[in-house]
């Protein structure tokens, strides 16, 4: 078999003050064909999986190319048109080709374009005709449109929140795509909508135990594969919200009724799968009076990784503040005081103003005496078994306070986030990571406990309040009972 793949990805804020280029796919990863790493990244698992099956002579494999952008603003329209078409193009010269699998994210947006994704698959269908068996792999925190469904035959999507289970996803959607290629199975899509945008963490109950219940479904054959999208709410999209897709191997009938039972239990959660969120003040003061540390504060909406800028000064300013020891932040997105640290050079004292450049609703920025206690190019962290950048990153001290600047947004996914850069996170009594819940899987390991800090900012947290334009659906929590509203 002839088997083509790519990857184009981004996860669209669009309320984020920011917008996305092209630069920003290249800052972030950009892979020509055949020069994707052996290592995956969250979006483009399915390379490594497919050169597996290409190694063992399955298939003869094609790859086209695999880019990621760090989450942020509307994609500008040139940006999109030439990822498009280079991908489009890189599959008119593969032809003819018995699959295709793609390693999408399903939350972006470009200007012009409100389902590229879906464009991007239609465009697929149409220029290797039906009888192509199409994959997909999505992030749950995106955007499912029928233009996806009608035009996909495999559709697998992270079941964890963190997204642990990214590589896995990749390989599944693989197998299914391969074995629906070679007349083995006739995948069968069953989606339900379940009508509500909310806050759904795996690594706690009630969504624990739902994940391990889809798991089970799939291991008992019940069906090929189970996936819940979370949806985004940063992106104002029409098909905004959380959808049940299930697959079955020609079973039309039972997929929907399982889609149908497990949609409506994933509603019956709504309002209850959110951790608690402190207030700041709150967060601060419990993890300082806590007996043993480190304790891990997630500064939960200055989140890079849900499209803001990363720059929010907000907690760092309280915790100056309070007066706090022993403390380490990261990160601060602030290139130009990067570059300020790097030109200072490890020991310098200067006075720098950093943070609080790119919204109102971030704080101000912070002028300090600052103290560079490290420079480093290129640096990384980890995610799993992929490898994030982070660009030129600095460390810096100010009262006893340690701060990680970087030159590529990111939002923390591992503690090697700290260690990379030199600060000694067993000596800290407080580690402040900007990120809504990915980061708690490496985290965990080795904080004594874990809070929530809601700091309000750019990101649009409550779907009550953000003014959707494109939302003609009616979703919980916008309308208290949206099937009650349908069926009026």
């Amino acid at each position: 078999m002839r088997v083509f793949c790519a990857s184009i990805a981004t996860e669209t804020n669009t309320f984020s003050p920011l917008r996305t280029d092209f630069t920003d796919f290249e800052q972030s990863f950009y892979a020509a064909p055949g020069e994707h790493p052996e290592t995956p990244t969250l979006c483009s698992a399915v390379f490594p999986a497919l050169r597996k099956r290409a190694r063992a002579g399955e298939i003869e494999l094609v790859e086209g190319t695999a880019t990621w952008a760090e989450p942020g603003g509307l994609v500008n329209a040139r940006t999109w048109a030439r990822l498009r078409d280079e991908v489009l193009d890189q599959l008119r010269a593969a032809l003819p080709v018995d699959a295709v699998v793609l390693g999408l994210h399903g939350a972006m947006i470009a200007d012009g374009c409100v389902d590229c994704e879906g464009v991007l698959i239609e465009a697929v269908r149409q220029i290797t005709g039906p009888m192509t068996k199409i994959g997909v792999t999505f992030d749950p925190h995106s955007h499912l449109s029928t233009r996806r469904v009608e035009n996909a035959d495999v559709i697998t999507v992270f079941k964890e929140f963190p997204h642990t289970d990214f590589a896995e996803t990749g390989e599944n959607c693989v197998d299914l795509t391969l074995r629906a290629a070679r007349a083995e199975i006739t995948p069968t899509l069953s989606v339900f909508d379940v009508r509500m945008i909310d806050v759904l963490p795996t690594s706690r109950a009630p969504m624990r135990g739902f994940v391990d219940k889809m798991l089970a479904l799939e291991a008992d054959g019940s069906a090929l594969s189970i996936s819940t999208i979370h949806g985004f709410m940063a992106g104002d999209s029409p098909d905004l919200g959380a959808k049940i897709i299930v697959i079955s191997d020609g079973n039309q009938s039972a997929g929907d009724k399982l889609a149908h039972d497990l949609g409506m239990e994933l509603f019956s959660f709504r309002g209850t799968t959110k951790p608690e969120f402190l207030t700041v003040e709150d967060a601060l003061t419990a993890a300082n009076d806590a007996k043993t540390g480190p304790v891990v504060i997630a500064d939960v909406w200055d989140n890079p990784g849900g499209g803001v800028a990363g720059d929010s000064t907000i907690l760092l300013r309280a915790a100056l503040d309070m007066k706090l020891k022993s403390l380490a932040l990261a990160t601060i997105w602030d290139p130009m005081a990067v570059r300020l640290c790097h030109a200072a050079g490890e020991g310098a004292q200067l006075d720098l103003r950093f943070g609080g450049k790119t919204s109102a609703f971030a704080g101000a920025p912070i002028d300090a005496t600052v103290t560079v206690v490290k420079v480093a190019s290129d640096a990384v962290q980890s995610f799993g078994a992929s490898v994030v950048p982070l660009g030129d990153c600095a460390v810096i001290r100010i009262d006893e306070i340690e701060v990680v600047l970087n030159s590529n947004r990111s939002q923390a996914f591992s503690p090697d986030l700290f260690t990379n850069l030199g600060v000694d996170i067993g000596s800290r009594k407080i580690l402040v990571v900007k990120s809504t819940n990915h980061f708690h899987g490496a985290f965990a390991l080795v904080a004594s406990e874990i809070l929530y800090a809601a700091v309000n900012g750019p990101y649009p947290n409550d779907p009550t309040q953000t003014k959707y334009t494109r939302l003609t659906r009616p979703l919980w929590p916008i309308v208290a009972n949206p099937f009650e509203v349908e069926n009026a």
